[in-house]
C-alpha cells in the first residue's frame, strides 16, 4: 500500500477584533491549495482571541475544502469519457 502525506498550515493574523486565515494545502507534486477565512468579534462578546482564531480558521478550512472539490470535479470531467455529473460527496 502506497502511502501520502498532504500537508495543511493555517497562518493566522489578528487586527483589533478582526482575525483573518489562511489554509495552504501542499501536495506531493508541490502544489500549493489555498482557502481563506476571517472572523470578527462583536463588540458585545467577550474579547476570546482563542474563538475569532478558531473560526476564521474554520472558515479557512471550508473555503479550502470547496476549492478542492471544484478541482477535483476539474479533474474527473478532464478525465472522463463523458462529462461527469455534478455529485455531492
Amino acid at each position: 500500500m502506497k502511502e501520502k502525506e498532504w500537508n495543511v498550515r493555517i497562518l493566522l493574523t489578528e487586527d483589533g477584533d478582526d482575525t483573518a486565515a489562511r489554509a495552504a494545502l501542499t501536495i506531493d507534486d508541490g502544489t500549493v491549495i489555498r482557502g481563506d477565512g476571517r472572523a470578527r468579534r462583536n463588540p458585545s462578546d467577550p474579547s476570546v482571541p482563542e474563538i475569532g482564531d478558531e473560526l476564521a480558521a474554520s472558515r479557512a478550512l471550508a473555503d479550502l475544502a470547496e476549492r478542492l472539490a471544484v478541482i477535483t470535479q476539474r479533474d474527473i470531467a478532464s478525465s472522463a469519457d463523458s462529462p461527469a455529473q455534478s455529485r455531492s460527496w
